[in-house]
This record gives structure tokens, C-alpha cells and sequence, in this order.
């Protein structure tokens, strides 16, 4: 009897000492969890100042910086198309900016070459002077300043938080007992790793809008009434009037021929109006 009791005294230990690890785990998240959420007074992050270059606190003052996010839309009016494409090129080749999409409108009345150009952040004034001075002349201007720095620290500082408890519940995994204790930690680890996927790629999305501003340039031409229209002669163009009204009175005539329905109802009003005055007068 005493060889089968401590067997399961044993196996009996070890399931309440992983449990106890399981909820001690449990316990510490729940402070990092409080952590993240707990007001952080960011500006002191950024702002930090020490004596002490080698302190914690200078190291998160040097790699945090301000975020600011520069976008712009600009529409100018040109002469000729290719000739200002040819322009926004060698700009673009001078302040290491690219095109990232490309859109071209032809119509009767005007062209547009629509263009969304990526620039280093550095280089972002100096590209819209350059649209401003020698390409045509800017009908519109909106630059606008987006600081994501608060959001790049808090994205941070829970990141961090997340690494360091996914760290522990990997060392929980290697000294699992029990495999319920194994699957609980997996789907818990799962979940971390999900969250972290989540918020890296948030900052890679920040840091890129960051590093490299965005400009929405518009090239407009607006086409004057010369080549095409003026070598129309006033019999095509009487023809074409009358075409046009002909196919007007057509839909005119198509749309009343639709209304018979209300047509019908109008003998049956009258009758029943007239039929109402009578009782009435009598």
C-alpha cells in the first residue's frame, strides 16, 4: 500500500506545483497588463535628461525621438503634360524621391497626370518648392503634421511588456508536467505572439510614414477649344443638333408613354368628382 501511495503523491506534487507556476504567470501578466494600461507620462521618455549616459534612462532618451508624419496634396497647372513629367522627374531624381503610383486622365475638356511620390523626410520641403517655383502655376497647396509620437511610445512601451512575459511563459513550456499544462501555455504563447505580430508591424507602418513623407502631385492641363472642335464645320454640327433633338423628343415622348397607368386614373377622378359636386349642390 505505501509502494502505491507515494507514487501518486508524487505525480499529485507535481501537478499542483505546475498549476502554482500556471498561476504565478497568470499573476505577473496581470501586472504588465496593468502596466500598459496605467497613464504613462511619455514626455518624460522623450524629454529624458541624465548625467549618466550608461543609466536606463538615456538609453530610451536616445532612441526615442519625435514622430512626425508629413503629407501633402498639390495640383499645378501646366503647359504640357510630358514636358512637367519630364520636370518631376529630374526633381525627383535630386531629392531621392519616387513615384509610388501613377494615374492619367484624358478627357475633352482637360488632362491630369495624378502622381503619389514618396520623399526621405528631410527632403520633403525642398520637393515642394521645386513643384512651386519652375514646373506651372499651383492652383492648390495642403501640407499638414501629424506627431505619432505619444502612439509610438505607447505601441513601445507594451511591446516590450509582451516580449518579456512571452519570454516566461517559454520557460514554463520546458518544465511543463501535464500536457493540459502544455496546450494551455501554447494557446497562451499563441496569443502573445499574435499581439506582438500586431504591434511590430504598427511601428514598421509609423516608422516608414515617418522616414518617407508623402505628396500627392496633381498635373493639370486645360484644353482649349482649337484642334479637334474648330475643324468640325457648321453642317456636321447642324446635323448633330438635330440628332441630338430628335433623341431628346424620343425621350420625352418614351417617358410620358410610361405614365399610362396614372393616365387611366384620370377619367375615373373626374367622374367621381363630378359626381360628388351634384350630391352636394342637391
Amino acid at each position: 500500500m505505501r509502494k502505491l501511495f507515494l507514487p501518486l503523491l508524487i505525480i499529485l506534487v507535481n501537478c499542483s506545483k505546475s498549476q502554482n507556476e500556471i498561476q504565478s504567470a497568470d499573476a505577473s501578466v496581470e501586472e504588465i497588463i496593468m502596466e500598459d494600461k496605467a497613464p504613462v507620462n511619455k514626455s518624460l521618455l522623450i524629454n529624458a535628461k541624465t548625467d549618466d549616459p550608461s543609466s536606463p534612462a538615456a538609453g530610451k532618451a536616445d532612441t526615442l525621438s519625435r514622430k512626425i508624419i508629413k503629407n501633402g496634396n498639390m495640383r499645378v497647372q501646366v503647359g504640357e503634360i510630358k514636358k512637367a513629367q519630364a520636370q518631376v522627374n529630374e526633381v525627383l531624381k535630386r531629392n531621392n524621391a519616387y513615384i509610388q503610383k501613377e494615374e492619367f486622365q484624358n478627357t475633352d475638356v482637360d488632362e491630369n497626370l495624378n502622381l503619389t511620390i514618396r520623399v526621405p523626410h528631410k527632403s520633403f520641403d525642398a520637393l515642394v518648392n521645386s513643384f512651386s517655383d519652375g514646373i506651372g502655376s499651383v492652383l492648390s497647396k495642403n501640407i499638414s503634421s501629424d506627431d505619432v509620437t505619444e502612439e509610438y511610445t505607447d505601441i513601445s512601451i507594451k511591446l516590450a511588456n509582451k516580449k518579456l512575459y512571452l519570454e516566461k511563459y517559454r520557460d514554463m513550456l520546458k518544465s511543463a508536467a501535464t500536457t493540459k499544462d502544455m496546450l494551455e501555455i501554447q494557446e497562451k504563447i499563441r496569443g502573445l505572439e499574435d499581439e506582438i505580430d500586431v504591434a511590430e508591424g504598427r511601428l514598421h507602418f509609423i516608422d516608414d510614414r515617418v522616414n518617407y513623407s508623402t505628396l500627392n502631385l496633381s498635373l493639370y492641363k486645360e484644353k482649349v477649344r482649337s484642334s479637334t472642335t474648330s475643324r468640325i464645320g457648321f453642317g456636321s454640327r447642324f446635323i448633330d443638333s438635330l440628332t441630338e433633338g430628335w433623341n431628346s423628343f424620343v425621350s420625352f415622348l418614351l417617358g410620358l408613354i410610361s405614365l399610362w397607368p396614372f393616365f387611366l386614373l384620370i377619367p375615373v377622378l373626374v367622374f367621381l368628382w363630378r359626381k360628388w359636386r351634384t350630391r352636394k349642390n342637391k
